[in-house]
């Protein structure tokens, strides 16, 4: 069982592991050539790069606090809509994708080339530290938050790699245990589990870490920086180096990773130095090696050499900070409060699935009103069916009962009310049964603020059995969306019709 402050350790080193890597690599990102590195190469002034490898699990964990633990890929899709912001590589197939109303793992997939790239392992660490100890846990989760950018590709095999390695290292220390955990989380087909083997035979074999580069690069290569000659080395030009399939970047830099933890030791410098002097994708590469070592041994073993530089701060890049607060405010601001958040969220899940963890008892809460929020919720004093979404209450009211003699109309109002700080523009289409009537319209659209008294829509609509309908139980459901975002909700209708 791991102590509550060997969990604090390890999570806290976790992220400053991932803060100093993600700034070590920063410089040399995407260059196909052999560094040069053993320490930072830039003028810090006591502050971290932004890093876009730590900023959307910063998202995720806001999520996880609004949202609680039973989260999957579609809700993940609707807060990547609204709080991330670029368009580059897989993250903007993946929006472009999401704005069409397709649906993880597909917005992952369509048209994308980047889906076998680094962008989903790189945010795979909150996924471990909220479930210590339980890599089927961790891998379920980066799965479902993989497969939104990176669908059926690489990337999405690299992610689930690293949550389970990472899960683990928090109970076990052979770092070749843990290789082999997180390898029995992926197909033994896929180009990251060979290159991963690779890597590690490389190592058995005693090559050096240069060799071991070279090795991995020969087989398990994407193309270069989208074609950039500039980009890569005479001398790996030279080695045949610079053709590639584009895109297909994951197996070699998690490949590196591992390149990194067996080369580097226990030796905080020497691992992350090790992944950046192999190039590639740096700061990724480096960021993932450094919240490894931080979870297997603990903040302590960072020497403060390399805390110093960049301080505690965290500094984000890519999530639209306007609407996380008051410019961002939500956003954990240092390492220490991303860490102490963490843990909340981890003692839900070890209330629900047991962790190995010690936690605290969860406080008693009070118990809340089973009546609503009369302020913006009135339609909760009526008697409704309700029913609750990530960002939207509905609640469907017969107005004089489900049931009306043939003939008869049964009127029926949606209430619907926004739970969230953004204002939806919503489309509303009804299906009955065949012989049933919808009236004034089928399909409408509306609109629900967020503020104040905007917060809440009726709408009224009747249905009616036509005079030939045989059907003395009508069933619908009344399905709504948002635009630009992939969520459903549908609210079934069940109406009678009596003598």
């Amino acid at each position: 069982m791991l102590s509550k402050a060997d969990y604090h350790k390890k999570t806290l080193g976790c992220w400053m592991g991932k803060n100093i890597g993600g700034t070590v690599g920063a410089p040399f990102e995407w260059r196909r050539q052999i560094n040069n590195v053993e320490f930072y190469t830039q003028d810090l002034g006591g502050e971290p790069l932004p890093n876009d490898d730590l900023d959307i699990q910063l998202l995720w964990l806001i999520m996880l606090e609004e949202q609680g633990i039973n989260v999957d890929s579609t809700l993940m899709a609707d807060y990547w809509m609204q709080f991330v912001s670029p368009y580059w590589s897989e993250y903007g197939y993946a929006k472009i994708n999401m704005r069409t109303g397709l649906q993880p793992p597909y917005t992952g997939m369509r048209n994308n080339c980047f889906k076998h790239s680094c962008g989903a392992f790189i945010r795979s660490e909150i996924w471990a530290c909220i479930a210590p100890g339980r890599p089927d846990i961790a891998a379920r989760y980066a799965f479902d938050d993989a497969s939104i950018d990176h669908g059926d590709g690489e990337g999405t095999y690299a992610a689930v790699f690293c949550a389970a390695l990472e899960s683990a290292a928090y109970v076990e220390s052979d770092v070749n245990k843990l290789i082999d955990i997180g390898l029995s989380y992926i197909p033994e087909e896929c180009g990251t589990y060979k290159a991963i083997q690779c890597a590690r035979e490389s190592h058995a074999n005693g090559l050096s870490w240069v060799d071991a580069r070279h090795k991995l690069l020969e087989g398990y290569r994407g193309g270069a920086f989208f074609g950039s000659q500039e980009h890569v080395s005479d001398e790996d030009k030279a080695r045949g180096f610079f053709e590639g399939e584009p895109g297909w970047d994951a197996p070699s830099n998690i490949g590196i990773i591992i390149i990194g933890l067996l080369y580097g030791g226990n030796d905080f410098g020497k691992a992350i130095c090790t992944a950046v002097n192999c190039g590639e994708d740096t700061d990724c590469t480096a960021a993932t090696l450094g919240a490894i070592y931080g979870i297997l041994y603990g903040i302590d073993a960072i020497p403060e050499k390399w805390i110093t530089p960049i301080g505690r701060s965290i500094k984000t890049a890519c999530l639209n900070i306007g609407d996380l607060g008051y410019f961002g405010d939500m956003i954990p601001q240092n390492v220490d409060n991303l860490t102490e958040r963490t843990t909340a969220i981890m003692a839900k899940v070890a209330a629900i699935h047991g962790l190995p963890v010690e936690v605290d008892a969860p406080k008693p809460t009070a118990v809340k009103s089973l009546y609503a929020n009369k302020e913006h919720m009135d339609y909760l004093h009526t008697v409704a069916l309700r029913h609750s979404f990530p960002f939207m209450d509905a609640a469907l009211e017969y107005v004089k009962g489900p049931a009306a003699a043939p003939g008869e109309d049964v009127e029926i109002k949606l209430h619907l009310a926004t739970k969230y700080r953004i204002p939806a523009s919503l489309n509303v289409k009804i299906y009955m049964n065949e012989g049933w009537e919808v009236a004034p319209t089928s399909e409408f659209r509306t609109f629900v603020g967020a503020h104040f008294d905007t917060r809440t829509k009726t709408v009224e609509f009747k249905v009616r059995p036509q005079e030939w309908c045989r059907t003395s139980i009508g069933r619908g459901v009344v399905e709504i969306t948002l635009d630009g975002r992939a969520h459903i909700m549908l609210v079934p209708i069940i109406v009678l019709t009596e003598m």
